[in-house]
């Protein structure tokens, strides 16, 4: 079975994440897709286990005389709860061949190059999208279909040497919660990978320092008739406090290493607004800054209105694994020859973002992430390239290759 067809069904499930549950993982429909996977792979005749937080871990033996590194592969079953993540219904456009895609003719949704450049390079290829009203889900089950394919192809071709490989699907990514609970000595492997980058052949290896922000403003709510020099609208102050923040740090005007303050999150009343923000920088000095910004813009609104007035609560969530993968070039390597031996040039960027890879990297398991083929996550533009995900396959294979020998 080819990526993609497997692709098709995983989407099938709602996995949408939920920043807001108290509960691990977030949502039901994860547990659903994770014994589902279970299932397929004890078909394939692997010992797999699910545990009560939702953590898929599969193990392949190795069939060759001499040891060779233990390699774990993984991706995340959740997408992103961004946009709308149920009653997913892809469709598949046949041989591309550029301009523009339309994904509901009555609305007028339309998917274009004039917009998104980079579907130039996807002329020629099969791409699923959307329908116009969803997600797609690419981010992260594409990663799930290439995984799952790489290892049914092992399984049926089991003269091909290959050493131990692992397979791990975690829940709750996309909320920041990917390796919270996972045991990492049950993965014990050397090195690994995580399917969840965009465009087949990139080989990432750097990622944000990110935090997560929450803004309090307590306002006075007065009768607005008799409100002169008394009423204090909390929502008023939000919209000072953001201003109060450098303008130029906007997730819309950054690119490449910018780093960004994203308000995400906003909710309140005349008496009390807070606000959500993920704070996002790949240098470590100046994402320490970005976070004393905050506390500038709290004690400048205290200051001016009375204390008490403005709070925040700044939360790391993960680092740039650049730090801890600067002294394991080979793992770099390794990846890069097997993108070179694919006939593809490596494309070495770093993540405006981050993966399950940043932190099981600071746990000791050295993980940089490999692109998939899906590109344009969490919204109804996202897509996916059938033939990028099958290069995404013949990558992995190389890499196991090269471990192996």
């Amino acid at each position: 079975m080819r990526a993609y067809e497997r692709f098709l069904n995983y989407v099938r499930y709602n996995t949408q994440s939920d920043p807001s549950s108290t509960s691990y993982p977030s949502t039901p429909g994860q547990l659903v897709l994770g014994e589902a996977l279970k299932q397929e792979l004890e078909t394939l005749g692997l010992e797999t286990t699910i545990d009560q937080y939702g953590y898929v871990i599969s193990r392949l033996p190795g069939n060759m005389k001499h040891q060779a590194p233990s390699l774990a592969l993984i991706a995340h079953m959740d997408t992103s709860p961004d946009s709308c993540g149920k009653n997913i219904k892809p469709q598949i456009i046949k041989n591309y061949a550029g301009g523009d895609i339309i994904l509901d003719a009555v609305q007028n949704i339309i998917l274009s190059p004039d917009v998104f450049p980079f579907m130039k390079r996807n002329i020629g290829q099969d791409l699923i999208t959307t329908n116009g009203h969803t997600l797609l889900g690419a981010d992260d089950k594409a990663g799930i279909a290439e995984i799952m394919t790489v290892i049914e192809y092992y399984i049926d071709n089991h003269h091909i040497p290959h050493g131990e490989i692992m397979v791990v699907f975690t829940p709750d990514e996309e909320v920041g919660n990917g390796t919270k609970y996972i045991d990492i000595a049950k993965i014990g492997s050397d090195l690994a990978y995580t399917l969840d980058g965009s465009a087949v052949g990139e080989i990432a290896y750097e990622n944000f320092n990110a935090a997560a922000a929450v803004v309090t403003l307590n306002g006075i709510s007065v009768h607005p008739g008799s409100a002169k020099n008394k009423l204090l609208n909390s929502i008023s102050l939000a919209s000072e406090f953001d201003l109060l923040l450098p303008k130029n740090m906007r997730p819309e005007l950054t690119e490449k290493y910018e780093g960004f303050n994203h308000l995400h999150n906003i909710k309140g009343n005349v008496e009390k607004t807070t606000m959500e923000y993920i704070i996002r920088n790949h240098d470590r000095h100046l994402f320490a800054s970005q976070k004393e910004s905050f506390v500038v813009a709290v004690n400048i609104l205290n200051r001016k209105y009375g204390a008490k007035t403005c709070d925040v609560v700044i939360t790391d969530s993960y680092f740039n694994m650049k730090e801890k993968l600067s002294s394991k070039q080979e793992i770099i390597e390794i990846a890069v020859q097997a993108i070179r031996d694919t006939g593809l040039e490596p494309i070495i960027e770093p993540i405006r973002g981050g993966t399950d890879g940043a932190r099981l990297t600071y746990m000791g398991l050295p993980c940089p992430n490999l692109g998939t083929g899906g590109y344009n996550y969490h919204g109804p533009y996202e897509y996916a390239s059938i033939q990028e995900m099958d290069q995404a396959v013949e990558i992995v294979k190389r890499i196991i290759a090269q471990i192996a020998s």
